[in-house]
């Protein structure tokens, strides 16, 4: 088996469209730069997938609770897909969304927590959204509610 063979796909396909773009305009700083955006790309793609969103409801003084923990880098790549990974009609009056295992990375993710929040609000529930980091608190609180909530 070549070396080729055993690298990961994603970093076959940079280094083949790399040099195709050196060979093809003659110039390396356009290939690396080129590289570097397709990279990207293919991380961005990875990275959104590996979010993850458990549920759990429990019972505290009379009241149910649905808690719910977000692990992951959240980004614009992942918030689509979060807004669907919570059960809006199925969940008890009061929810709890707990982001100390992940990070709020782009206004997107604001935008898509702000929608889940409304939701559940017109379905009659609480949200709570707890454990963020402090630059995930201060990037939050400077744009939650401006980016259009309820779309």
């Amino acid at each position: 088996m070549s070396q080729v063979e055993r690298m990961p796909k994603s970093e076959t396909t940079v280094m083949v469209i790399t040099v195709a773009v050196v060979v093809a305009t003659h110039n390396l700083a356009f290939g690396v730069i080129v590289g570097v955006f397709v990279a990207a790309i293919m991380f961005v793609r990875r990275v959104a997938h590996l979010v993850n969103v458990d549920r759990e409801v429990t019972e505290q003084f009379y009241v149910q609770t649905a808690h719910y923990t977000v692990e992951g880098q959240l980004l614009f790549a992942s918030s689509n897909d979060l807004t669907t990974l919570f059960e809006y009609t199925d969940d008890p009056e009061r929810v709890v969304i707990d982001l100390s295992k992940s990070h709020i990375w782009d206004a997107s993710t604001v935008a898509a927590l702000d929608a889940i929040v409304t939701k559940y609000e017109k379905h009659g529930k609480s949200v709570e959204i707890i454990g963020m980091n402090k630059a995930t608190t201060e990037f939050h609180s400077r744009l939650s509610g401006g980016l259009g909530a309820g779309h």
